[in-house]
């Protein structure tokens, strides 16, 4: 019988990556205690600065607010936000940008992503260039969309120029329109990349292999994106839509820029009555903008929990 010499060496990597496998599993963990001291200060500096400036919020938001000679505590402000037609008004407004763009940026994400995995390997140039919107703030793309789509804009120039339209007048309004167009492009404009990229990186860790089996077993490609990709990428895409959906929320520069005046998004409501001249509407300000929050945290805590459960599923995010 002849004795290979490289089936050993094989064996001995496998052994050998099994013990480095079996000794990171096995670890002794550092302590409550170490991990205390390493991260200790920091949170420390968190808690002060957050949990304060949270505690001071809430307590004058019921009403504790001694330079307009109100000393007294009480959920009365928080009363008249909710009962206030205007906040139900701007809550519907902010639901519908929202949800819409966070379903409008998924779907395109989702495309986008299948795309970048099939050229990804043939070229690194498209994949740099989808991440360069990351680095944007929200602020410049609302002045870019300022830019672009009001009736002086580029876009309206452009129609005028090519005979779309007969003048400036005859642009349809996207900025500060009803319908909140301008505010949802931005947004959709922001959170491709983002989400994208969240859902590239399951794609490119366990989805590829899935496709290959797939094709293999002579699946079409809507059976492929229906039992293969939909699966693995809902979790990460659910979770990534809530973090969007949380952002786009509670965000301010947008809508204050691209927004009608009435009825408003809620971030500028808020701030509208926190900025008032009358030192009275302050506390029902700061009750919004935690109302704000409130929301805010509930959906980052469901994302957190559909990441967790895939992974105790078994789902490599």
């Amino acid at each position: 019988m002849n004795f290979d010499p490289s089936a050993t060496d094989s064996l001995n990597l496998r052994t050998d990556r099994l013990a480095q496998d079996t000794n990171a599993r096995t670890r002794i963990s550092p302590g409550f205690t170490a991990i205390a001291k390493m991260v200790g200060p920091a949170l420390i500096v968190v808690m002060v600065l957050f949990g304060g400036g949270l505690m001071l919020g809430l307590i004058q938001s019921l009403g504790h607010l001694p330079a307009a000679g109100l000393k007294s505590l009480s959920f009365k402000h928080f009363g008249n936000v909710l009962g206030d037609p205007d906040f139900l008004l701007s809550l519907s407004l902010t639901l519908y940008v929202a949800v819409t763009s966070t379903l409008i940026a998924a779907a395109i994400s989702v495309v986008m992503a299948i795309f970048l995995l099939q050229i990804s390997k043939k070229s690194r140039i498209a994949h740099f260039i989808f991440q360069i919107p990351l680095t944007v703030p929200h602020l410049v793309i609302a002045v870019a969309m300022v830019f672009m789509l009001t009736p002086s804009g580029i876009f309206s120039r452009m129609a005028v120029k090519i005979g779309l339209i007969d003048s400036s007048a005859a642009f349809p309004l996207l900025v500060n329109d009803q319908w909140a167009i301008g505010i949802i492009l931005a947004y959709v404009w922001k959170e491709i990349p983002f989400i994208t990229l969240m859902i590239l990186s399951v794609l490119q860790r366990s989805g590829a292999e899935l496709l290959e089996v797939g094709r293999t077993l002579k699946a079409g490609r809507w059976q492929r994106f229906r039992y293969i990709t939909l699966p693995t990428i809902s979790p990460s895409l659910g979770a990534a839509c809530l973090i969007v959906f949380a952002y786009t929320f509670g965000a301010f520069e947008v809508p204050f820029l691209l927004g009608q005046t009435h009825p408003m998004m809620l971030p500028v409501w808020a701030y509208k009555n926190y900025s008032d001249v009358d030192l009275l509407a302050r506390p029902e300000g700061i009750a919004t903008g935690l109302i704000i929050a409130a929301i805010i945290v509930v959906a980052i805590v469901i994302s957190q929990f559909l990441t967790q459960a895939a992974r105790r599923r078994g789902v490599v995010l």
